[in-house]
């Protein structure tokens, strides 16, 4: 398919199959990375021990931290790039491919130097005890090289797709998936290097997928590619990308000060086996809400290249779509939870106190999990739509504005079980806010295409 078909099958093919044929090598790839992280948790857990496992949910925060900064340019530029593509203006578009990779390395390499410095003090701050900063300490030193090749990974893994290549962004993905499940049992276990060596995969692996991603936009046969001239920094094109991309770089970062209340709460009400038991509920939310992200994912390209050609329309039913979809993976997540917690917990650890710990948290937290998938799916919407503020506000809702106050109060009175509670509180209170925006929204979109008629 050449560039001009892959451009018109944006505006014309039926959503469905469209959003089929977007979404799934989107999941694919982020679900199999999803999965490869909770394998390496796996490993930690089963070859390491259950203080591995608390050093290394103590290390999320550092590492949302720095993927806030790759959300920020990969998400904004995938965005601003199907806008423009929808315009048809193709220079454009290439401005912000090069603009895009110079402040992906600008900005990553800052923040791996800081990291540097204050390692152990961040540890710290986000809740390491005795027992798990050495593991913490170790894992987060042998990631930090690779910290700048998995934003470039990520980031332009995101505008591979938004311009025509759903295929070979899956197929990024699920190499450095495959690559990384192959080293990290080999470093682990054979070469007995511990923690250590799941970073040390990871590095590898992401390595070999900037590899090839990169390649991509080199090549003069893709729909765009890197030209010279469009490395030098633009203010008209950094700032709609990081407007756009503010908001779940907003979301990353309010989830490192979330992580840190929630690290050091729990290990105030549960020790190291309850920080343990987060890791284990954030790897099977993550891997739920990444599902949910690749089929946003899918939708973006639609939905922001019809914005552009102002075919409302299309760009309405593909939200929908998206929705359904969505809400059914969520509710599948929360039912599991609800049936089986023990049984999932007990994929990453023996230890009976852990096992106690995870089940509990499980069943808590996610029996209003059901309603996370419109959430996602409506900010990624106004992400595609460049609502920057709306998006922004939207990222906020859950995570701070609901969440937090909630984590302050409740588990002074509940205890542990407080902590888990807040959780499923913030759930509801911000798919509220969510119909809300959503009426507004389509209020306006539909005196849109009335204004068309």
């Amino acid at each position: 398919m050449n560039s001009s078909e892959r451009l018109t099958e944006l505006a014309k093919a039926p959503i469905g199959r469209l959003l089929w044929k977007y979404s799934l090598p989107a999941v694919t790839g982020i679900v199999v990375m999803s999965v490869y992280t909770i394998i390496d948790r796996i490993f930690i857990g089963r070859g390491v021990g259950p203080d591995a496992i608390a050093g290394l949910a103590i290390t999320f925060p550092v590492t949302n931290i720095h993927a806030a900064i790759g959300v920020l340019i990969g998400v904004g530029a995938s965005a601003r790039t199907s806008i423009v593509l929808g315009r048809g203006d193709h220079k454009y578009a290439e401005e912000i491919l090069g603009n895009s990779f110079v402040m992906t390395l600008v900005l990553g390499i800052a923040l791996v130097g800081l990291f540097a410095i204050f390692m152990d003090p961040m540890l710290r701050l986000f809740g390491a005890s005795d027992a798990s900063l050495p593991y913490a300490r170790e894992f987060l030193t042998y990631l930090m090289p690779g910290m700048v090749i998995i934003n470039i990974t990520y980031s332009f893994n995101n505008i591979m797709r938004a311009t025509g290549y759903p295929m070979k962004a899956m197929l990024t993905m699920l190499m450095v998936a495959g690559l990384n499940v192959v080293f990290c049992p080999i470093f682990i276990f054979w070469l007995g290097w511990g923690i250590k060596g799941a970073a040390i995969a990871t590095d590898l692996a992401m390595t070999a997928g900037a590899i090839y991603t990169i390649a991509h936009f080199m090549r003069r046969k893709s729909e765009i590619h890197f030209r010279r001239g469009t490395f030098r920094l633009h203010r008209r094109i950094l700032y709609p990308i990081m407007a756009i991309g503010a908001a779940p770089c907003i979301v990353n970062t309010a989830g490192c000060v979330i992580n840190a209340v929630i690290n050091n709460t729990v290990y105030m009400y549960g020790g190291d086996s309850g920080v343990a038991a987060i890791g284990i509920f954030t790897a099977i939310a993550q891997l739920i809400v990444m599902f949910v992200i690749g089929v946003t994912q899918g939708m973006q390209p639609i939905v922001g290249y019809n914005y552009g050609a102002q075919q409302f329309d299309r760009l309405k039913r593909a939200f929908w779509y998206t929705v359904g979809v969505a809400s059914a993976v969520c509710t599948t997540g929360a039912l599991a939870s609800q049936l089986c917690p023990r049984a999932i917990t007990s994929m990453f650890t023996v230890d009976a106190q852990l096992l106690d710990a995870g089940e509990q948290a499980l069943r808590l937290t996610m029996w209003m999990f059901w309603v996370v998938g419109i959430q996602v799916v409506t900010t990624n919407f106004f992400q595609a739509l460049g609502r920057a503020g709306k998006s922004i506000f939207m990222s906020l809702t859950r995570q701070v504005i609901f969440l937090l106050p909630l984590l302050f109060t409740l588990p002074s009175m509940f205890g542990l079980n407080g902590v888990w509670l807040s959780f499923p509180l913030s759930d509801g209170a911000a798919t509220a806010v969510t119909l809300f925006l959503l009426r507004l929204e389509f209020k306006h979109i539909n005196g849109l295409i009335a204004a068309q008629k």
